[in-house]
């Protein structure tokens, strides 16, 4: 598979990412490791994944596509030769802080999430969908923070219209806050 620079960042990243909502659903762990091990044997290093993943599965709490991936990289030991992207936003937890992107959901998603795929630092954490609720300045706010103390190297967006982002990248050239690397767009 051929690597390509990501955007702007120093992340070196294969043409085709591995997206895992299926993990942890309708994949059980060991079809989830084959798909895991199928990829990087055909030379994928750019793995995508999300807290919610796949807490809508009955008696499934979410973070189960977190937790195999961990698992997996522990067994085989390739951390260093992927490249790990998740993403937040979805009610995970009962409460106001429960979902969203406010400071203290971010600050126990990105706990939680490191927790479960035993990394220390994401290489590219994305907002799932935009939140309403929370100022925009908040949730790049946190970003920064997230990114300053090496538990995030990038931040980007998912299922955002062009004009959040287009927002969020004149809020943070103005204010010194950490741009968005990037947009994953729904597609099929």
């Amino acid at each position: 598979m051929k690597t390509t620079s990501f955007g702007s960042t120093d992340l070196k990243v294969t043409n085709l990412c591995l997206g895992t909502m299926q993990f942890g659903w309708t994949a059980d762990e060991a079809a989830s490791v084959s798909v895991l091990d199928g990829y990087v044997g055909a030379g994928g290093n750019f793995i995508d994944t999300a807290d919610i993943y796949s807490r809508w599965a009955p008696g499934n709490p979410g973070g189960v596509s977190e937790e195999i991936i961990g698992r997996w990289m522990k067994e085989r030991g390739n951390r260093s030769d992927l490249v790990v992207a998740t993403k937040l936003r979805g009610q995970m937890w009962e409460g106001a802080d429960g979902e969203g992107l406010g400071r203290a959901h971010i600050e126990r998603a990105v706990e939680d999430s490191l927790r479960r795929l035993q990394i220390e630092t994401i290489d590219l954490y994305q907002t799932h969908w935009p939140d309403d609720d929370t100022p925009l300045e908040e949730t790049l706010t946190v970003f920064g923070e997230l990114v300053k103390s090496g538990k995030v190297r990038y931040v980007g967006l998912s299922n955002s219209p062009t004009e959040h982002m287009s927002e969020a990248l004149r809020l943070a050239s103005e204010s010194g806050l950490p741009s968005f690397v990037s947009l994953q767009p729904h597609h099929n």
